[in-house]
């Protein structure tokens, strides 16, 4: 088992299951949530949370199964028919393509929940060593040669898309041209010595076989690993510059309707708008939307200038089109690694 989190070793589908029913029921009581790859821990505290509260109010035990990867091949899994009742995922284009390949969901899915169906965000932030021995404060560090640095597949991995184009984003604004821009992702591909296919396994790279000199990942996931594994032995650096990184959800309604779970999943993913729910993110040092308790955590988040992928890429169907589909820019820089 890992010392970083006790589920870091579990396999891709993990249940988190609570006490059985007490009482004759009046509806479905069991959810499955399918999560990006580092987004364990998080959920298993949502999951407490919404449980109880949830029995406070109705009387009924619920179990909330999790499963998790990266959340293009969580997507994957889904089309393929893994029976989700709700998806959290961290990246709009892998809950959009419920739609446009399987119809699992409406074409209008974004509008059904507040903020564009995205109840927090994060960014793309640095880990390093103590004391930062390599001296990384921003992107541009990160393609020097003397700098290993570590993330996840850009190919299967949100969390690792986010790099890609918070990286391209700081280029284009700092050396002035798309040619330069993919110049720069080239040189910062060189320097990733492992590509792991999710969040969670890039973690794991860096953390226990100590590969590299800084992990990029999830503002949420540095901090984590920090608090978990001790201030003596990491540290966070938040980049002047990110990318907002939404962390969209829906119900999957083919398969919340067939388990007849539609009411329950909806006030699952409405539970996490809430001030409790909103809360236990921010405790997880996600960025909320609720500006109430986004004012209590202040403290725990850094200023940072968020470039966005509306403005600098044209939005998500352009960025699919220019740079995530196969054969466009990501496929072309990344084979030049």
């Amino acid at each position: 088992m890992s010392r970083l989190f006790p589920s870091l070793a579990l396999g891709v589908a993990t249940a988190i299951a609570f006490a059985a029913p007490v009482q004759a029921q009046s509806g479905p009581t069991t959810l499955l949530n399918v999560s990006y790859d580092i987004a364990r821990e998080l959920y298993v505290e949502i999951n407490k949370a919404f449980i109880k509260q949830y029995k406070d109010k109705t009387g009924q035990e619920l179990t909330i199964n999790q499963s998790h990867n990266g959340s293009s091949r969580q997507a994957r899994s889904i089309l393929e028919g893994l029976e989700a009742d709700v998806v959290t995922f961290n990246q709009v284009t892998d809950v959009q393509v419920l739609y446009d390949k399987g119809k699992l969901i409406p074409a209008d899915w974004q509008k059904r929940l507040p903020n564009n169906s995205s109840p927090y965000y994060s960014l793309p932030a640095f880990l390093v060593r103590a004391g930062n021995p390599k001296n990384i404060k921003d992107w541009d560090d990160l393609v020097r040669p003397d700098v290993k640095v570590i993330f996840p597949n850009p190919k299967t991995s949100g969390n690792a898309r986010y790099t890609y184009l918070a990286a391209y984003a700081f280029a284009k604004h700092t050396y002035g041209s798309d040619e330069k821009a993919d110049d720069f992702i080239k040189r910062l591909f060189a320097n990733v010595p492992v590509f792991d296919t999710g969040g969670r396994a890039a973690t794991t790279t860096f953390v226990e076989r100590q590969t590299g000199d800084v992990l990029v990942t999830f503002e949420a996931e540095t901090n984590g690993i920090r608090d978990v594994s001790g201030a003596d032995k990491y540290q966070v650096v938040v980049p002047p510059t990110s990318l907002l990184a939404e962390f969209p959800v829906t119900v999957v309604d083919k398969y919340a309707d067939k388990h007849g779970s539609r009411a329950l999943a909806t006030s699952y993913l409405e539970f996490l708008y809430s001030d409790q729910g909103q809360t236990v993110l921010a405790n997880f040092y996600n960025r909320t939307t609720n500006e109430k308790i986004a004012a209590q955590f202040k403290g725990k988040f850094p200023p940072v200038k968020l470039y966005r992928v509306e403005d600098e890429f044209g939005g998500w169907d352009k960025v699919n089109k220019e740079h995530l589909d196969s054969g466009a820019k990501l496929d072309q820089l990344f084979g030049a690694r």
